[in-house]
């Protein structure tokens, strides 16, 4: 029998009458906000070609790691959801919501389920025995002209969207989207990661490819940094208004400059130890913060994840295949090397994201709530949940306060849940400023700012959008 899709007015609002109804008030007053995304893995090329999108199963199972780790840990292989090898499209659809019930509980049941009901109007749940009614339905209404991306992309009222590229990426997308006289803001945000992490795959063929794109010598170092500074340039010109490092620590050095040649000379030569790769990582945050303070490029710093976990997946189906896992990190020592040199300068803004939730009273808001620099990513990834945002704030705010946050980022691909994201943050957020008001710790108009803040003024503020 067919069950009835609904959404309640009331989800993830505190249970308590009292907060409820102070959240329900506040989040009225910001539920329509438009959307700032200011990092995320979109891809730019949907917005510049304009495309339709195609089927269910490519647009919203195919991209979404969150998905496919998931179904793999039940025992689905990758290819059978069309992750690697050809598929029919509605046979993998078919084998997805057969298996929906598995995400009772996770936040990805959230947010599908408002794609579902507030994008596709659907009003009955997914399982095996509608799989083929919403495969249709899906389909036919992402041939009209209203579901194409740039008219997704107005009507979830998206004010500016950052996805993330390589210093080897042209951003042919990003200049088309530029001379296409749309009037949608797509930016870029400059990821180096393929040509400052000495163990990415192809490194030093990496630094050759940098070499020819920008003229200069990136085997040594100041033809290195130089090549830096000229693509980062280029991503400022293209909208850019911050950098992104994935390193799995938060390791900061800073070496003398004749360390540094040496260093660099060996992990360019492709003869660096593995103590090699992580001090050298170490060493670029601190050049990046350096040049930051040149460009005025924001810094997020995404580390504690040990990336492609499962070999024999990794290689046959490469990176972001749901075999990343948290790890734990240190923060206190790790960045005191580029905060004795940098931490102290307001101009410089490094936003600290983690998957390690034991750092945040710990260490990270102690951090956050002395040093001018430093910011506060919201829950990220693995915890950007119902309970992992409502640990957050627990734990940050009273040392880190409010102001020391930067919103909410969806860092998604699954650009059909960027609106149901937000919409989980903005009510865990208003939940959490009801609870403070009731407990007579904030003023009810207070915290109508501030929930204006949190849904749409601190992510403009942080990253200078």
């Amino acid at each position: 029998m067919q069950q009835a899709l609904l959404l309640h007015p009331d989800r993830l609002l505190p249970i308590a009458p009292a907060a409820r109804a102070v959240a329900r008030a506040l989040y009225a007053s910001v539920h329509k906000l438009p959307i700032v995304s200011p990092h995320g893995h979109t891809d730019p090329a949907w917005f510049a070609g304009n495309e339709s999108f195609g089927n269910a199963a490519d647009l919203l199972l195919v991209p979404d790691h969150y998905l496919f780790r998931m179904l793999y840990s039940q025992g689905v292989p990758l290819q059978q959801l069309g992750i690697g090898a050809p598929a029919d499209a509605r046979e993998v659809w078919r084998v997805f919501a057969e298996r929906y019930q598995l995400f009772r509980g996770t936040p990805s049941r959230i947010w599908l389920d408002h794609v579902f009901a507030t994008v596709f109007s659907l009003d009955v749940r997914l399982d095996g025995g509608t799989a083929d009614f919403y495969f249709d339905s899906i389909g036919e209404q992402l041939r009209h002209e209203s579901f194409r991306p740039r008219a997704l992309f107005d009507r979830f009222d998206i004010e500016v969207i950052a996805t993330t590229e390589s210093p080897l990426d042209s951003l042919a997308h990003h200049q088309a989207i530029r001379q296409s006289g749309w009037s949608g803001r797509v930016i870029t945000a400059y990821r180096p990661d393929p040509v400052v992490d000495p163990e990415f795959e192809g490194f030093v063929a990496n630094l050759r490819t940098f070499s020819d794109l920008t003229g200069e010598d990136c085997f040594s170092w100041r033809g290195y940094l130089d090549a830096h500074r000229q693509r980062r340039a280029f991503f400022k010109s293209m909208g850019a208004t911050s950098s992104d490092h994935g390193h799995p620590s938060a390791l900061t050095a800073d070496l003398p400059l004749a360390e540094s040649e040496a260093l660099f000379r060996r992990v360019s030569a492709g003869a660096a130890s593995q103590a090699d790769a992580e001090l050298f990582r170490a060493q670029m945050l601190t050049e990046m913060a350096a040049m930051s303070l040149d460009d005025g490029l924001v810094m997020q710093l995404h580390p504690g994840s040990f990336r492609n976990h499962n070999p024999s997946l990794f290689a046959q189906f490469g990176r972001d295949k749901g075999a990343d896992i948290p790890m734990r990190v240190e923060f206190v020592h790790a960045l005191k090397p580029l905060l004795d040199r940098f931490g102290n300068d307001p101009r410089l803004t490094l936003i600290l994201f983690t998957l390690d939730e034991s750092t945040y009273s710990r260490e990270l808001a102690p951090l956050a709530g002395h040093y001018p620099c430093l910011k506060l990513g919201p829950a990220w990834w693995f915890h950007d949940s119902p309970e992992g945002m409502r640990r957050y704030r627990r734990l940050c705010t009273e040392t880190a306060g409010f102001y020391n946050t930067v919103g909410f980022n969806d860092d998604t691909r699954a650009f059909l849940s960027i609106p149901a994201r937000h919409d989980m943050a903005r009510r865990i957020d208003c939940g959490f400023l009801a609870e403070l008001v009731v407990e007579h710790r904030l003023e009810d108009w207070e915290a109508a700012e501030l929930a204006q803040d949190l849904a749409y003024g601190l992510a403009k503020r942080a990253y200078r959008l």
